[in-house]
């Protein structure tokens, strides 16, 4: 048996801190049109929705970079993707293909993750996503001789251990709740297989496979303004739900997240005679409850009137050091002007004040 070993590592995977920076990958395009049913081709579906979900994104002021693999009917290698996603440091790749069968019967949405071919389905929807490789001029050399119509070839993906592996299941899962609650494609589950645009991507993704264009009732939904904004708002959903609970993952890990169990371990009394730090983020001349996305993934906020304004912080830390890089992460999270307020006794006090007091 004749199987290629292909590299097992692709490029350093970068450490994943707060998602603010998403590649999406409309499958296909130019010369290679990917599915096609009765009225319509996967690279043209794929595109819209992408674009749909890009638009989302920051019509919504998440605070999130969208990268874009393509915005229009061109040709992209996958290794070229893949290239877009790891050059870019991205924090998670979403790949949106469109399925076909032989059979007119099978239909809904399924999502997969980088792994083995459970099944046999598993193993040719990878092989189709693949042969737009052999579309590439010398595609041998660019893919270290990678045959993607060889199931041999494939065997390698099933020793394959994803970095991201829960990362990528939370997402494909979460995008799959979004589907059978918000659109009207079935639900086929998350499911596991060998895609190279996966492989080489340094950052937790998922490959979605949005219906089948060989249903009749799949490819109407899809071809539809309707059921296009549907899925598009659907896997902006996910994006969200992912992002907010991966977020809040990451800024535990950082303390940052958690600071009630660093004041517990201080009696009121002494909670009083200590500086303690704040990051300023926001003023308004009006008391608000800030209740819009953006401001969720912010721990624990307060505000006090402070000359004729109301003026809202984030976080609550005794050690400056620490503020500093709370400081930092509230930036990272959009606040661009973002900085460290100064308390003692309850008061605002100046960060020069609280050197002197504290004695850091």
């Amino acid at each position: 048996m004749n199987v290629i070993l292909l590299t097992l590592y692709c490029t350093e995977s970068k450490g994943q801190n707060l998602v603010d920076r998403v590649v999406i990958d409309a499958g296909h395009g130019g010369k290679d049109p990917g599915a096609s049913g009765t009225k319509s081709r996967e690279k043209d579906i794929v595109l819209s929705i992408a674009l749909k979900v890009g638009d989302l994104i920051e019509e919504n002021k998440t605070n999130v970079e969208v990268i874009y693999t393509r915005k229009t009917d061109v040709f992209i290698p996958l290794n070229t993707r893949a290239e877009i996603a790891n050059n870019n440091k991205a924090d998670l790749f979403i790949s949106i293909h469109c399925n076909s069968n032989p059979s007119s019967l099978p239909k809904g949405s399924e999502t997969y993750v980088m792994g083995m071919h459970k099944s046999a389905d598993n193993l040719k929807v990878a092989m189709l996503e693949n042969s737009a490789i052999l579309m590439e001029d010398d595609y041998k050399a660019n893919y270290e001789g990678f045959d993607p119509s060889s199931t041999e070839n494939l065997i390698i993906f099933n020793f394959f251990q994803n970095t991201f592996q829960a990362q990528n299941i939370e997402m494909a899962t979460t995008l799959q709740s979004q589907f059978k609650k918000n659109s009207e494609v079935g639900d086929r589950g998350v499911k596991s297989a060998g895609f190279w645009v996966l492989f080489k991507t340094t950052m937790p993704g998922v490959l979605i496979e949005l219906g089948f264009l060989s249903n009749a009732s799949d490819q109407a939904y899809l071809i539809s303004e309707k059921g296009q904004k549907e899925m598009a708002k659907a896997i902006f959903n996910a994006f969200i739900d992912y992002k907010k609970k991966h977020d809040s993952l990451e800024l535990q890990k950082l303390g940052l997240n958690s600071l009630h169990i660093k004041k517990d371990t201080v009696s009121p009394k002494t909670n009083q005679d200590q500086v303690l730090y704040r990051i300023q983020f926001l003023s308004l001349s009006t008391d608000k409850k800030l209740a819009e996305k953006k401001y969720i993934q912010l721990p624990e906020i307060k505000n006090y009137f402070y000359k004729g304004m109301y003026r809202y912080t984030s976080g609550e830390i005794s050690n400056f050091n620490e503020a500093i890089n709370l400081q930092n992460q509230v930036r990272k999270m959009g606040f661009k002007d973002a900085f460290i307020v100064a308390f003692y006794k309850n008061e605002r006090i100046s960060l020069e004040e609280a050197k002197k007091i504290s004695q850091q």
